[in-house]
């Protein structure tokens, strides 16, 4: 069974930076796929980045540009570098992996870590 802790959330200022960590607790190299999803108040879970093993990324159209998705397997730790932050970015982000797939849905979840942008 793979945990994974988030980190990093918090409250800044709209145009600030934020860092998130996820700490997984087996060999990030072991594991397909890797993910960032963020849910706001009354929507659902939205795919925000994802990185595969091989370290291809993906980014919804929103963040393009503003945010990177990274994985530091000698940490075992997924990143995601926020920058230039809007209000509508303001939502609880989850870190996800699985080992098998690298689209929508993932088998492992952390609790998440809450954004504020005001």
């Amino acid at each position: 069974h793979v945990q994974l802790v988030e980190s990093g959330g918090g409250s800044v200022q709209v145009g600030g930076s934020l860092r998130l960590s996820c700490a997984a607790s087996v060999d990030t190299s072991s594991l397909y796929c890797m993910a960032w999803f963020h849910q706001a108040p009354g929507k659902d879970h939205e795919l925000v980045a994802r990185i595969d093993r091989a370290g291809t990324t993906w980014y919804r159209d929103s963040v393009k540009d503003r945010f990177t998705i990274s994985k530091d397997n000698a940490k075992n730790t997924l990143y995601l570098q926020m920058n230039s932050l809007k209000s509508e970015d303001t939502a609880m982000y989850y870190c996800a992996a699985d080992n098998i797939y690298c689209g929508t849905g993932f088998a492992y979840w952390g609790q998440g870590t809450q954004v504020t942008v005001s």
